[in-house]
């Protein structure tokens, strides 16, 4: 049997809020016993790796930072390429800030190359009025993910997404983000874990990010509906997942790869209905045409 290996989003996959979601660890476990490669995936850039892993410890999931894939990584490797060592400003906390450093790049308050927006709880108007002078005299204006808002313990707040829409709408300059649904984070975590589209699996709560990269990508995909998404939305998108499973916790010891013959397998797990499964991939190749589009760098040092 050929290896498989998984791309898996966290927040209402792993984890609600600081919450495990049951048999999420039991899930993962299994992937480390079988020493099967997977990285987990998130759009959320104030965090290190080292950050996340930590607190998927304490949450009792045994992860390393070597298992940690961040759009603050896909973003700082991608400017590295495109210009190394280039400036950017940076509204963004630790993540951003750690993971550009780590790839050669300077933060600057005057003239940078780039204006990088990522997560956070530090903008202010003043920052806001800065970068859009700096983008306005030619800075790139670069996201690290197009996420509108983001949950916490009290609701929802403006997320990356939020902050760009502004800027954007100030300058008439798009942004070129990075992080999920971009072909060029997921296809870079793809191949750092040494896998074929074929050979990967997303994992995902969210239609717009995790399933619509998976699909674009050419990748299986799994929607848990353990976060935002219902069974009924399925039927607003012109793609639809490979699988669709009420938690992660009902992939434990399922007894098969998520490959497309896969699905024409009897499921062994009593709690899945025949009608979980959705034949026939719909594939889109948006910004997808092979692997020849620029590509993060593949390093596995910790950003």
């Amino acid at each position: 049997m050929s290896k498989h290996g998984y791309l898996i989003d966290m927040d209402g996959v792993i984890y609600r809020g600081s919450e495990l979601i049951p048999g999420a660890d039991r899930f993962v476990n299994q992937l480390l016993d079988r020493e099967t490669p997977f990285f987990f995936l998130t759009n959320n850039s104030q965090r290190t790796r080292r950050d996340v892993a930590t607190k998927l410890q304490r949450m009792g999931i045994r992860a390393e930072e070597k298992h940690i894939f961040t759009c603050a990584m896909a973003t700082a490797r991608f400017l590295a390429k495109q210009k190394p060592g280039g400036t950017a400003y940076v509204i963004g906390e630790g993540g951003l800030l750690n993971a550009l450093h780590a790839n050669g790049y300077s933060i600057v308050d005057s003239d940078p190359d780039y204006v990088v927006v990522g997560e956070g709880r530090t903008l202010t108007f003043e920052m806001a009025e800065h970068a859009t002078r700096m983008i306005v005299k030619g800075a790139r204006l670069i996201a690290t993910n197009m996420d509108p808002n983001c949950p916490t313990h009290h609701g929802l707040r403006p997320g990356c997404g939020a902050i760009v829409a502004m800027l954007e709408a100030a300058t008439g300059v798009k942004a070129f983000s990075l992080g999920k649904p971009s072909p060029i984070m997921m296809r870079a975590a793809r191949k750092e874990l040494g896998l074929s589209a074929d050979e990967c699996t997303v994992i995902g709560d969210t239609m717009e990010t995790d399933i619509l990269g998976g699909v674009q990508m050419g990748c299986q995909t799994i929607l848990v509906l353990t976060g935002g998404t219902k069974r009924e939305d399925l039927e607003h998108f012109a793609y639809r997942p490979d699988r669709v499973v009420d938690s992660i916790a009902d992939l434990y010891d399922d007894g098969r790869v998520a490959t497309k013959d896969a699905a024409r397998v009897k499921n062994p797990l009593k709690s899945l209905r025949t009608d979980d499964l959705i034949l026939g991939s719909v594939e889109l190749t948006i910004g997808c045409s092979g692997d020849h589009h620029t590509d993060a760098t593949l390093s596995s040092s910790p950003s």
